[in-house]
């Protein structure tokens, strides 16, 4: 496909093209970041077993109906340690959190509602009318109850909870190795001595950031000049790159090589263009299974298209979660292209997200994304919008 797509049809497009990753088996440890590849079902239920929700004495309910009940303590179970004693009329068990309930207890009396008169002996000074500190067998999950939904982001909660099913390892869907390979004469790595003419190559360590965030394996492929023939040894060296990120050379330029040399390499264009601002040059091109998105070389247009390409290609997601926001400060009119503008959105004393553009959106600029945390959509042709005007917003860091 060649021409402008509009930025819906690129998303779909990156999907239906995403090609398959496959999946691996790793140790939790090692999931982080990943995504599930089926559904995860406990192997276990949790708890196991009814257990005391608090330090106390575990009795029959019937026993403490009235308050000064004297009970005979004839257990100690306290957690990993369960007793095997049945609790008889009369008597009761010294329990603690997490011990699994002996037979015969269904109530916790807790120890601070309780006065030890003897080493056997306990008086129960309150009265308890219904069951209360016992934690029933699979209150949280049972056993071959799905716990995790297949295709699930892999985070913390998911890895306790993981574990707590009692899953060593996880099936998870292949992590991307993505990687980045600049493009230009000019470009110099960080800490370079730079000549006149020359500047600095950041963007890779901050896509490598993103990509790390978003779950992709990050590989630097290091920095091609200006010559088709040299970017293709850079292309024909990376024989474990599942999606390559070109940086640059993607424009109209006499020097810009990246989607020439990716075609000899036998990729086929996707797409060519899209009708966004910033990032108009960003380009999609396929070969079996190994995917490539061109990336713009200005830092600006790489990290808006990396939020919204790169990151839908990764996570295999198209959709863009965007909400609602008030301007701060008024807009002006939009022109042809989908615009997203780099923005600070937080929320106000009466709990609305208030947001407001950076001062400049010039593509070649880092330093607004310091402070920004969202990307303002402007359709194309909107109008001017006034103070106060409701936009879209797509939040790119915590609000």
């Amino acid at each position: 496909m060649s021409g402008l797509i509009d930025v819906a049809d690129a998303l779909t497009l990156l999907i239906e093209k995403a090609g398959d990753l496959g999946t691996q088996t790793v140790p939790l440890e090692q999931a982080y970041g990943a995504r599930l590849a089926a559904d995860l079902k406990a192997k276990v239920s949790r708890p196991p077993t009814a257990v005391s929700a608090m330090d106390g004495y575990a009795v029959r309910l019937a026993d403490v109906a009235a308050a000064g009940a004297r009970l005979t303590i004839v257990a100690n179970a306290p957690a990993g340690h369960p007793t095997s004693t049945p609790i008889q009329a009369g008597e009761c068990a010294r329990i603690f959190t997490g011990a699994p309930m002996p037979d015969g207890a269904d109530h916790v009396v807790m120890q601070e509602n309780t006065t030890r008169e003897s080493d056997d002996v306990v008086i129960c000074n309150t009265a308890s009318s219904e069951r209360r500190h016992v934690r029933d067998v699979g209150i949280d999950f049972t056993a071959g109850e799905t716990v995790i939904a297949n295709a699930a982001r892999i985070g913390a909660a998911e890895l306790a909870t993981a574990a707590a099913a009692n899953h060593a390892e996880l099936t998870i869907q292949r992590r991307p190795r993505v990687g980045i390979l600049a493009n230009g004469d000019e470009l110099r790595p960080p800490g370079s001595d730079l000549k006149y003419g020359e500047i600095i190559n950041s963007n890779p360590i901050g896509l490598s950031a993103l990509i790390r965030e978003w779950g992709g394996e990050p590989v630097d492929l290091g920095t091609a000049p200006d010559d088709l023939a040299t970017i293709g040894k850079h292309i024909a060296a990376a024989k474990d790159i599942d999606i390559f990120v070109p940086v640059g050379g993607a424009s109209v330029g006499d020097h810009d090589y990246m989607r020439r040399a990716f075609a000899d390499a036998g990729f086929t264009p996707v797409f060519e263009k899209i009708a966004v601002k910033p990032g108009k040059p960003t380009w999609f091109s396929a070969s079996g299974n190994r995917r490539v998105l061109g990336l713009p070389g200005n830092p600006a247009s790489a990290f808006v298209c990396a939020h919204l390409f790169l990151r839908a290609l990764i996570l295999r997601d198209p959709k863009l979660s965007f909400q609602t926001a008030r301007l701060a400060a008024p807009l002006e009119s939009n022109g042809r292209r989908e615009t997203f503008q780099r923005a600070n959105a937080h929320i106000n004393a009466n709990g609305e997200v208030m947001v407001q553009a950076a001062s400049s959106q010039d593509s070649s600029l880092l330093s607004p994304f310091l402070t920004a945390n969202a990307l303002i959509r402007r359709l194309p042709e909107a109008p001017a919008a006034e103070a106060g005007t409701p936009v879209e917003i797509l939040a790119i860091k915590a609000l």
